[in-house]
């Protein structure tokens, strides 16, 4: 197997290529390079921190070695990011009069604009920290951006250091010039000009701007902690002081002072990082919203609306003619927010049921339960406080949902709640009847624009019997649940998976067809892929589309030839997970769900796989879905059996491209009315079995 840890970094390679492929627009480039630096960052807020707590515990005699090897793969990949800002985009920007400018290249003329701006808007802001014998080094917060700063007293001639933290209220870019001599440059560059102006009196040697990456695992002890959420607040707080695990800090800095400062925050050499250029290159992103160049940016696209949504009033009347799937972000969200929106004001409803791991920071989904809540209605929360970097916008909206009279539920002790799905009970004529939305992604209609997903609306009396029994076993703790379709974790996804993957061994080598198709975002669990492996063998054909992380390793003669492994990336984020059994010649099993293929998926979450029972919606997939990830390859490339991936297609992106497939399948569908006034309506060619 290949090592997460490497292959996670490879995930980051491949998402700098996207910055440096010429093909793509040019500020999307800059936006895939701060997601770039943002992935390395959590890389080492939590699996390098990882690294070095087993070293400090000596659980591992190769640990120290390991790391070594990663901390080195990481700075060429930072090198990397580096030098694609230095060589590739900033001199692309200028060609298109996109000037950037570093803190030599401010002027006179630059200089004398900013000077005024600086006392106005900058200074007041700024707090010099002192470092000497009665004012210790401080505590410096992770990912903050500090200035090193080294003064000398004219007076006595003594050396004097100081910290000045810049502050996260201040926007990072700047613009500077008018018209066509308008440039962009760096707060930090800004400050660095006119920072003596801190040290009346002292005269300034020099300063640098670096900041701190911290461990970021949150670590609670559920079985001690008398309030859950009180408990993760805390441990939030104490994140801060989180273990260092890396110092990035301007080239230039002298070593004696690089030294001085790794040891006031207790780090190692090794986990130094000089950087030549900007030290946060996530705050590039921001240069997306100060440059109104649409020319450079992604073709503006509109989700499109299907005919069956475009009446939210009459959304539950054709969910219980039939199941209801949604590709996002190609089609759009919206009927998930009317779905809980209709059900807070429909007398009929009686009960709403959701998990909610993310949201966005202005949730519709939230303050449709509030309403519902308001209304007399039983509405039940399932609040992920564990949420990774979502914690404490999780807390606020726990305490808001008490508030409205919502009950607010915390999952199972020791269990991250990460399943994706909403119950809502009307009374009917007939009695009480289920409807159900289960999804691969989150209940946050913003990143449902930029993250492929999938949602089905259902009223099927037996899956729905499914969800109902799910939420039981989250609010009341259920030891053994026995679900009928829902594969869910920790109870038996990953021996009903491993079982399926069996089956279809078992199938070759009886001579009849056997395949198996898996989109995941991240291919790790060791039982799993040696199930892959033993299919494989037995003749079964494996294709394999995987985001991110893939410790399996394909095309080795014996083992895993029978097994092919794409990556596909671009516009959108690939994060639905998609699953394919042939099942022994008969109907597929397709089945999608919230869980990747990986130990923490499988035994340290909630997580929930559902199948496609309606045979229209399973054709729809096979043929629009899978059958694009198999045949436009322009955004795919292939992992090797030596860990290295190669494009698919010899032209690379130029070739046919499975996410621009799923943008011409969708502007087929939207309406007239939303996106596209002045053309004919679809016809009925462009209605599909949903």
């Amino acid at each position: 197997m290949f090592n997460r840890e490497l292959s996670w970094l490879s995930f980051d390679r491949r998402v700098l290529e996207l910055a440096e492929d010429e093909s793509i627009p040019l500020l999307e480039r800059v936006r895939f390079l701060s997601i770039a630096s943002s992935n390395l960052d959590e890389f080492f807020e939590i699996r390098v921190a990882g690294i070095m707590q087993q070293e400090e515990s000596a659980s591992h005699p190769a640990t120290r070695e390991f790391l070594t090897e990663v901390l080195a793969k990481a700075r060429a990949l930072v090198d990397a990011e580096q030098a694609c800002w230095k060589n590739q985009l900033l001199p692309a920007l200028a060609a298109q009069g996109i000037i950037f400018k570093s803190r030599e290249q401010l002027n006179e003329v630059d200089r004398a604009e900013l000077s005024p701006r600086f006392d106005s808007d900058v200074f007041s802001a700024l707090t010099p920290l002192a470092i000497d014998p009665s004012h210790p080094f401080p505590v410096l917060t992770n990912k903050g951006l500090y200035l090193l700063v080294l003064l000398r007293d004219p007076a006595d001639g003594e050396i004097r250091r100081a910290v000045v933290p810049v502050p996260r209220v201040l926007p990072r870019v700047l613009t500077v010039g008018q018209g066509s001599a308008q440039a962009y440059t760096l707060l930090s560059h800004v400050i660095q000009l006119f920072i003596h102006r801190l040290f009346p009196g002292l005269e300034l040697q020099g300063s640098w701007a670096f900041r701190i990456t911290r461990n970021s695992d949150l670590y609670v002890d559920e079985e001690e902690a008398g309030n859950l959420l009180e408990a993760i607040e805390e441990e939030i707080r104490n994140l801060r002081k989180g273990a260092p695990v890396r110092l990035e800090i301007e080239a230039d800095v002298p070593e004696g002072e690089m030294r001085w400062l790794l040891q006031s925050i207790g780090l190692s050499a090794d986990n130094a990082f000089r950087v030549a250029g900007p030290v946060n290159l996530l705050r590039l992103g921001s240069l997306i919203d100060l440059i109104p160049r649409p020319d450079l940016l992604y073709p503006t696209f509109v989700p499109a609306l299907p005919p069956e949504c475009v009446d939210p009033a009459k959304l539950y009347a054709r969910i219980a003619q039939q199941d209801l799937l949604l590709h996002h972000p190609y089609e759009s969200f919206t009927p998930v927010v009317d779905f809980i929106r209709q059900a807070a004001k429909d007398e009929s409803v009686v009960a709403i049921k959701l998990t909610l791991y993310r949201t966005s920071g202005d949730s519709p989904v939230v303050e449709a339960l509030k309403e519902a809540a308001r209304n007399g209605k039983q509405v039940t929360a399932l609040v992920e406080l564990r949420a990774r970097f979502d914690e404490l916008n999780n807390i606020e909206w726990a305490r808001q949902l008490e508030e409205a009279g919502a009950h607010v539920v915390y999952g199972l002790a020791g269990l991250k709640t990460h399943c994706k799905a909403c119950l809502v009970i009307r009374q009917e004529k007939g009695g009480l009847r289920r409807y159900a939305h289960l999804g691969t992604g989150n209940y946050n209609p913003r990143t449902a624009r930029v993250y492929t997903d999938f949602s089905l609306f259902t009223a099927d009396s037996e899956v729905t019997a499914d969800v109902g029994l799910l939420f039981n076993v989250l609010t009341g703790n259920l030891s053994r649940p026995k679900f009928k379709h829902l594969l869910v974790a920790p109870f038996d996804l990953a021996r009903r998976i491993v079982e399926l993957i069996d089956a279809e061994a078992s199938a070759a080598k009886a001579g009849r067809k056997a395949t198996i198709f898996a989109k995941v975002n991240s291919m790790v669990d060791p039982d799993v892929i040696a199930a892959l492996y033993r299919a494989s063998a037995a003749g079964v054909k494996i294709e394999l589309v995987v985001r991110g992380v893939c410790c399996l390793q394909p095309g080795v003669a014996g083992r895993s030839e029978n097994i092919r492994v794409r990556t596909f990336l671009g516009r959108f984020l690939e994060h639905s997970r998609l699953f394919r059994f042939e099942n022994h010649g008969g109907d597929p099993v397709i089945l999608m769900g919230s869980a990747d293929w990986m130990p923490r998926n499988f035994l340290r979450r909630v997580e929930c796989v559902f199948p496609l029972r309606n045979k229209a919606l399973r054709r729809r997939v096979e043929a629009e879905v899978i059958a694009t990830y198999m045949e436009r390859l322009g955004d795919a490339k292939e992992l090797q059996a030596d860990g290295s991936t190669v494009a698919c297609a010899p032209n690379g992106r130029l070739a046919p491209c499975a996410q621009d497939a799923f943008l011409g399948l969708a502007r087929r569908l939207v309406p007239e009315d939303v996106s596209e006034p002045k053309k004919k309506a679809p016809g009925r060619s462009a209605r599909r079995p949903r």
